[in-house]
């Protein structure tokens, strides 16, 4: 027996006495993959990605590890959430046009001091003056840095379109513009660079494409990690106070570490391990979030349907943001029909011993998205789900 094939085993026992659809986390792999993250990081402490666990619980049992310290949100109104509900040392890694929830920031002491908000552009910190509607606590802010690798004078641009602040100066410029503003304190620095730690470089079938991947990856690592010491030194110019310099993702863990310049790494797939971080040759985790559907079809020989699984990830739309059929292994999507919102023809040879009722397992293309669909975690520990946990769904909080 494989060792997938021994996964699957697990789970259809563990998980014999529920109906699908249902989605498990297979806590031993989350643990493994955790301690995983950590002896990436070298010693530096980890910031876990809510993003990608949107589970109250799981956030939990991951900053409860040593090596863990601190929460990147997504939202304003999940950060406030967040530290309504006991969580401390949250970083907002996106900007906000919240007003209501930047009103509740500066009104209340616990989450001022429990949130960092961020920005890049003054133009944010008007939108939170304007919006404090007599709140008088200090904000704390941290700046955005683009990491973009620029080529041939800029003409050509490859990583996310994030921050507009590039270079040292354009970042102490705007540190300065925090320093002149009363009610605003910079505390960070962050910076995801998402076109090395979020895109794999060992692509199936893709030799050369890899190759390039990797060639393009170094260029930028060393680029950025040179560009970052410059901000931070540029940064701690204004703000010597600065408490954190955040960086890397779950791709890019030891690199980031190894950067002088960085205090801290944000990570988060890499505890459930989607399929899109499957194919990267700095590291290798186990799976352990996945989802059932049920055989409820046998339309023919070497085909079974399942209800619904069209759940597509966010990002440019292609076949690499579909689920995948993880087990039992074999199974394959129609390719004239795809995963559909209702159903889901699957082919291959191993539909044939698949009875009406059966479970087929599926991995997200992403890590926390899945949690979008589903209102429970089971949490598996050998073959027995030990515990039911709601995600951010099931407790009625869906952000975006």
């Amino acid at each position: 027996m494989t060792a997938r094939a021994a996964d699957r085993a697990r789970y259809d026992r563990a998980t014999a006495h529920l109906d699908a659809p249902l989605a498990i986390v297979d806590l031993d792999a989350f643990d493994a993959n955790a301690d995983d993250l950590v002896r990436r990081a070298g010693g530096k402490p980890v910031r876990v990605a809510s993003k990608s666990v949107r589970c109250r619980a799981l956030l939990e049992r991951v900053l409860a590890r040593d090596g863990f310290q601190g929460i990147m949100s997504f939202t304003l109104d999940e950060s406030l959430w967040l530290a309504r509900s006991g969580f401390e040392d949250i970083l907002l890694a996106y900007p906000s046009a919240d007003r209501a929830g930047f009103a509740e920031l500066a009104a209340d002491p616990k989450l001022a001091g429990a949130v960092t908000v961020m920005i890049d552009d003054p133009a944010q910190l008007a939108l939170i003056d304007a919006a404090r509607d007599g709140g008088r606590e200090v904000v704390r802010v941290c700046l955005e840095l683009d990491t973009s690798l620029r080529l041939l004078g800029g003409r050509v641009r490859v990583g996310a379109r994030r921050s507009p602040l590039h270079s040292p100066a354009q970042l102490a410029e705007l540190a300065r513009s925090v320093a002149r503003r009363p009610g605003f304190r910079l505390v960070g620095i962050m910076a995801y660079e998402g076109h090395i730690a979020g895109v794999g470089d060992a692509v199936a079938g893709r030799p050369l494409r890899s190759r390039a991947i990797r060639l393009m990856q170094a260029t930028a690592r060393r680029e950025l990690a040179e560009r970052r010491a410059a901000v931070v030194r540029a940064v701690r110019a204004v703000a010597p106070d600065l408490e954190f310099v955040n960086g890397g993702g779950t791709g890019s863990v030891q690199h980031t570490a190894a950067e002088d310049a960085v205090t801290e790494i944000a990570a988060g797939s890499g505890l459930y391990v989607p399929r899109l971080f499957d194919n990267y040759t700095s590291f290798s985790a186990r799976p352990a979030a996945l989802f059932a559907q049920p055989v409820v079809r046998r339309p023919g020989v070497g085909v079974v349907t399942v209800l619904g699984g069209g759940y597509p990830a966010s990002g440019a739309a292609g076949p690499d943001r579909l689920p995948v059929p993880y087990l039992p292994e074999g199974l394959r999507y129609d390719p004239q029909e795809g995963p559909g919102e209702v159903q889901t023809p699957l082919l291959g040879s191993p539909a044939d011993d698949l009875l009406i009722g059966d479970k087929v397992w599926f991995r997200h293309a992403k890590a926390g998205e899945l949690c979008e669909r589903f209102d429970t975690l089971h949490l598996v520990e050998g073959d027995t789900v030990t515990a039911a946990v709601p995600t951010y769904r099931g407790e009625g909080r869906t952000f975006l």
